[in-house]
């Protein structure tokens, strides 16, 4: 089959878990733009922003056959983004500490929130949500995309989006209270 730039994300995703790298492509194509910007607006350092998008199409080369086919491609792709995002950082980090620079790298408040998120208790209580809700969480909140830029991105009417962000935020007001 002959992949165009008509084709679903999804049936992109399955072309490339079985090695086409014309499908790769084309959601390159199709998602690394908004990527880029997204992750411009938590690192201030376009390198590592660069680096991240890379590894991030890197990833999903590797790892597309373990895509469960639960909530959008573009959120799956987001969330591998994000931790590329997040690893590079750290590596920046571990190396400027190893070589001893004068300069220290200094991440900004949202970069230290985001790898807050993902290993403190709030990553834990996001994480134990179903994955509609957290993909409506990691859209919505984390990445700060309007309403109605999610349910584009999710593949869902916008007052859905609405619906499984009010639960969510109830499910983890309850979880963070315990």
């Amino acid at each position: 089959m002959r992949m165009t730039v008509g084709c679903s994300d999804e049936v992109l995703l399955g072309a490339v878990a079985a090695g086409d790298r014309a499908a790769l492509r084309l959601l390159y194509e199709r998602h690394a733009p908004w990527l880029t910007l997204r992750l411009a607006r938590r690192c201030a350092d376009p390198d590592a922003v660069d680096d991240a998008v890379q590894d991030t199409f890197v990833a999903v080369w590797r790892s597309a056959a373990r895509y469960s086919g639960d909530g959008a491609v573009g959120a799956w792709i987001w969330g591998i983004a994000i931790r590329r995002l997040i690893d590079g950082l750290r590596r920046r980090r571990r190396a400027d500490v190893a070589f001893q620079r004068r300069e220290e790298f200094e991440a900004s408040a949202e970069e230290q929130v985001l790898l807050g998120v993902e290993h403190g208790d709030l990553g834990g209580a996001i994480a134990r949500l179903s994955p509609e809700l957290r993909a409506v969480v990691q859209a919505t909140i984390l990445d700060g995309l309007t309403t109605r830029e999610a349910a584009r991105l999710l593949g869902i009417p916008p007052g859905t989006v609405k619906t499984r962000a009010m639960r969510a935020r109830q499910q983890l007001r309850a979880e963070m209270v315990l």
